[in-house]
């Protein structure tokens, strides 16, 4: 029998999302998500997508291990068990993968030393991707675990891009560049772009915009990565739902001397406090819009930032890759905003852009246009996938490391 199914693991600091995806066709077998691991009050929910019939359970759960198992016993019950000679890999969503990492990679014991390595640049999320990668391979030794690197998209960037005009000696030494994130997101959807215009990705320039709670840019370039907006960390560029995106540094500064304020209250601020629920309070659209459309002047401020810094990102992006086939959003924000598209791509007809109404007002999981027939720039919205993306590199790498033994 052979081995076409991966599970995709996402492991955060109290959480487990995962996906068992049948490779043959990309479709999905079972999806879940486990919550509050280490809390009494642990919850596990599963879909088996041959029913779409969930099943939840609340508990306690003392840590990943303890989850993943939980996982394991939800899948065998449909008989899709982590034991199966069909599941051929686990794939492993990684946020930082720093400059080293440039493509998927099997892991073995260097690349778990690099990833802790990396800890550092990316505190919140590297322990967790690491638990969850250790607790797989306990449970599963024998079978190829595969790494999968949020920054490995942005490696191409050219030094232009990626470094900081800052002492070089210095930022060597620390690891300060500009490493950019949701790079998993950007691939996929800047691929899928360029198949909706019926063309190779190497032919194509795409501006992606990945509008979620987290959000970032990217400018595209036949395929190639060469600027986005995320930097060191997911802090930089677009302004985001608590977090502030782009600012002069020197505000921190300001902070610390003038409001006494401590490096780690200054962190918090900046990554939870800012940005949209910052601004007026909420960090979610579609509260945002329903306030503006009663009147609050704090919403539709916050609002008019958020499009303006999205304004400048496109602008500048523009300028970067010269000529421009398509400006794609996606996720939460990008795919079921459309007056967050609409204000976006306004009053920039000049640079071939622009949205039909009618069509930016239809709602579709499918990827479509949404410009005139008559614009120059196609602007698009596709529905990003970053687990089938995941899944992809997985088993590609995989099947690979196979043919060539």
């Amino acid at each position: 029998m052979s081995s076409t199914r991966v599970l995709v693991l996402n492991s955060g600091s109290s959480s487990v999302k995962y996906q068992l995806l049948d490779m043959r066709d990309g479709s999905r077998l079972a999806v879940g998500l486990v919550e509050r691991i280490g809390e009494e009050t642990s919850r596990l929910k599963h879909t088996p997508l041959a029913t779409g019939e969930s099943r939840e359970w609340t508990g306690p759960m003392a840590d990943h291990e303890a989850a993943l198992k939980a996982v394991s016993e939800e899948l065998a019950r449909d008989g899709l068990g982590l034991d199966s000679p069909e599941l051929a890999a686990i794939g492993h969503r990684v946020v930082h993968g720093g400059k080293l990492f440039t493509e998927p990679t099997v892991i073995d014991d260097a690349v778990l030393a690099e990833i802790e390595r990396l800890i550092p640049v990316a505190p919140l999320h590297n322990p967790a991707n690491l638990t969850g990668i250790r607790t797989a391979q306990a449970l599963r030794p024998d079978l190829p675990q595969v790494a999968v690197f949020d920054t490995a998209f942005h490696t191409t960037m050219p030094e232009s891009a990626a470094r900081y005009a800052i002492d070089v000696k210095t930022a060597d030494e620390h690891r300060i560049r500009r490493y950019g994130f949701h790079g998993t997101s950007h691939a996929y959807v800047s691929r899928a772009t360029a198949k909706l215009l019926g063309k190779d990705p190497s032919e194509v320039n795409v501006i992606v915009l990945h509008l979620g709670n987290g959000a970032s840019a990217s400018a595209v370039e036949g395929g190639r990565c060469v600027d986005t907006s995320m930097g060191l960390t997911p802090l930089e560029g677009l302004v985001m739902g608590t977090r502030s995106g782009d600012m002069d540094p020197a505000v921190i500064f300001h902070l610390m001397r003038v409001g006494g304020m401590s490096t780690d209250e200054i962190d918090n601020l900046l990554n939870k406090k800012s940005g949209l629920i910052g601004l007026c309070g909420d960090n979610d659209m579609r509260e945002i819009r329903r306030r503006i459309d009663e009147g609050d002047e704090q919403a539709k401020l916050a609002f008019d930032i958020y499009i303006h810094r999205l304004k400048k990102y496109i602008g500048a992006y523009y300028a970067v890759l010269g000529r421009v086939d398509a400006v794609a959003f996606t996720a939460g924000v990008g795919e079921n905003a459309s007056p967050v598209r609409e204000a976006a791509v306004a009053g920039l007809e000049a640079l071939g852009l622009a949205v039909d109404s009618e069509l930016n007002a239809v709602r579709s999981d499918e990827p479509r246009l949404i410009s005139p027939e008559s614009a120059r720039v196609a602007v698009a919205v596709v529905p990003t996938d970053e687990e089938l993306e995941i899944a992809t590199q997985t088993y590609a790498l995989v099947n690979d490391s196979r043919n060539l033994t």
